[in-house]
């Protein structure tokens, strides 16, 4: 059966600072990351030590923050968070808030949009975006997007690797969303001279949990039938192999993680 996406992973120096940013960001709950997945998806975190883990009440699609020893470059991260917004007024209250917060403003030469680019105390980048009537109930985070250089592509593999629905598939773009209709979109955006190999390690990737009863190192497998490849990791800085996780990279080289419940 296809796995669900559970966390999106971001890397950090100060994985507590950057999961307190996040969690005043987005209204959610901050967990010290001692906690692990069920078999049901109840919230939670593989991660240890350091690491800090934000989600909505309830299960669904959170964010953990892991600690890192090196620092973001000032290469452009392939995946962010786009933010909803209700209102003009919102957006602008929005932006101010999250200034305050410690965000700051980024020119990655977008020129006059609608939207405003931010990145979090590291430099990570995300979007607020403008009023939009596809997000409208996403919650906080409207959309995860992925930098990718053939959408199509992408959505052959995501979509037989994960449960969620495809809303749309063109040259451009490629959207899925949670079967149960909730949550934020995970879109496959083309950005010009998207490399097929990333200039850097990913500092935001997904992490991918299969359904009660289901094989983690089966559905690896599967994964790699699709298209994935193995990515190495510093086991150092990253506790994969003694808590059952795996790294991937997708056909384009980002980074995933499949889990096993524990």
């Amino acid at each position: 059966m296809p796995l669900r996406p559970v966390q999106v992973n971001i890397k950090a120096l100060d994985a507590r600072a950057v999961g307190r940013f996040w969690a005043e960001a987005l209204g959610w709950v901050a967990y010290d990351a001692h906690n692990t997945y069920d078999a049901h998806n109840t919230y939670g975190t593989y991660d240890t030590g350091t690491a800090t883990c934000i989600g909505p009440a309830g299960s669904g699609l959170g964010i953990g923050v892991v600690p890192v020893p090196d620092g973001k470059t000032a290469v452009k991260n392939r995946t962010h968070l786009d933010l909803a917004t209700a209102s003009p007024a919102h957006q602008a209250e929005l932006v101010t808030r999250l200034r305050d917060l410690g965000a700051t403003p980024v020119d990655l030469g977008q020129g006059e949009v609608p939207w405003v680019v931010l990145a979090d105390p590291e430099g990570n980048e995300f979007c607020v975006l403008e009023p939009r009537e596809v997000y409208r109930d996403t919650g906080p985070i409207a959309a995860v997007v992925v930098d990718c250089a053939d959408p199509r592509a992408m959505a052959r593999f995501w979509g037989a690797a994960i449960d969620w629905t495809p809303h749309e598939v063109s040259g451009d773009l490629a959207r899925f969303r949670s079967p149960a209709g909730t949550g934020p979109y995970l879109e496959f955006l083309r950005v010009p001279g998207a490399h097929a190999v990333p200039p850097v390690p990913d500092r935001v990737r997904l992490d991918l949990l299969p359904y009660p009863g289901d094989d983690s190192a089966a559905e690896t497998a599967r994964l790699r039938t699709l298209g994935a490849t193995d990515l190495a990791t510093d086991l150092a800085t990253d506790l994969a192999t003694d808590l059952g996780r795996t790294h991937l990279a997708d056909p384009e080289g980002h980074e995933l993680r499949v889990l096993a419940p524990r």
